[in-house]
């Protein structure tokens, strides 16, 4: 998984007096306790991680995501043996990412509580159009699912579905561990696109097919991850979808971030990717957007925005850095030095009296 993820190797400069997590050399012997700690590390992050997950299931919340990405990669940076100072590169680098987060999910919650909205008009129609007089989501549904009876695809779409709360974040921990330029990077791109949607909800709350329905708006549909999750023995996630919680926002639609993270990593890693990586950047928001419109969590024109979101973010940030890095370039270059034929003119016209011809722009005859 990390070679998949791997891009090209950096420039000389790029990483250059950067302090980086993956790298350091061993120092001195070991204690046997020391030792110990490390061969230890990750079978007691594991077995802690197996016990959660018999209890409570999957984690599904950014912060419980956070926390379990955390500890894996304390227990990696025990594993190397980097010490007290794996700690503090952890802490250094996640804590700040995990209290953004955790502030743009309650902030999504206060945002549905608007004065104006929500807005369902514009999506449906374009829906219609697309679906030739009926929504996307109505025609797959009818065609698609089986209510009380899952299929296969049912399943491989609660799968995708909720890959969305730890996909990218895996993703930042791979790179952190192996490319630290290549996480800053990408941790921007991120967060500008998390709050450019958060801002969207606030100005324009869009109402969901699943909600439309509930309201006569549409025909009968069906939540298919709640749904499936309920009957899959997992009452605990689906409970997020019937009761909510204190980061629920209900007419948070447009954009739809479920689509525009896949995104987000297929217009970040495109450029330096393998063949075959293309193929998988490709399907996966592919399989997203077939999973929420299929879903009736979307309509189509939210994914759409959702993309045009991400495109906007990755190439955008990628542009303010490499004008960033030209400007950084252009102020630590030395300043030409004058030639020898030019020292000597400089030279010849002060004291010889010989006046030198400087160009003014004018065409004499």
């Amino acid at each position: 998984m990390t070679r998949m993820l791997r891009p090209a190797p950096p420039t000389p400069s790029a990483s250059a007096g950067r302090l980086r997590p993956a790298t350091g050399s061993r120092s001195g012997p070991r204690t046997g306790a020391a030792a110990r700690l490390r061969l230890l590390a990750w079978p007691l992050y594991l077995a802690a991680l197996l016990w959660y997950l018999r209890a409570y299931g999957l984690p599904y919340t950014n912060d419980l995501v956070f926390l379990w990405l955390i500890g894996a990669l304390l227990a990696a940076g025990v594993h190397s043996g980097h010490g007290p100072r794996g700690f503090l590169l952890v802490l250094r680098d996640w804590v700040p990412v995990m209290a953004v987060v955790w502030t743009y999910s309650l902030l999504r919650g206060y945002g549905a509580h608007t004065p104006w909205g929500p807005y369902l008009w514009p999506q449906q129609r374009a829906d219609e159009l697309l679906g030739l007089g009926e929504t996307l989501t109505v025609r797959l549904q009818h065609g698609l699912y089986t209510p009380g009876s899952p299929h296969w695809y049912d399943y491989a779409a609660v799968t995708v579905y909720m890959s969305h709360f730890f996909m990218v974040l895996v993703v930042l921990a791979v790179l952190w561990r192996r490319r630290h330029d290549r996480f800053r990077h990408l941790l921007t791109c991120y967060l500008v696109l998390t709050f450019a949607g958060f801002a969207t909800y606030i100005l324009y709350p869009a109402v969901p097919p699943w909600l439309a329905s509930q309201e006569g708006h549409l025909p009968a549909l069906t939540r298919v991850v709640s749904d499936v999750l309920g009957q899959s023995g997992l009452p605990r996630a689906a409970s997020v979808f019937e009761n909510g919680s204190q980061f629920a926002n209900d007419v948070a639609a447009m954009p739809s971030l479920h689509s525009a993270y896949p995104a987000m990593l297929l217009f970040f890693f495109w450029p330096t990717a393998a063949r075959w990586l293309r193929v998988l950047l490709v399907a996966y928001p592919l399989a997203m957007t077939f999973t929420l419109v299929y879903g009736a969590e979307h309509f189509l024109v939210d994914v759409f925005v959702g993309w045009a979101y991400a495109a906007a973010a990755v190439y955008g940030v990628r542009r303010l850095r490499e004008r960033r890095r030209t400007r950084s370039l252009a102020a630590s270059r030395p300043a030409p030095a004058p030639t020898p034929a030019a020292a000597a003119g400089v030279g010849a016209g002060s004291g010889s009296g010989v006046r030198a011809t400087v160009p003014t722009g004018r065409l004499d005859p």
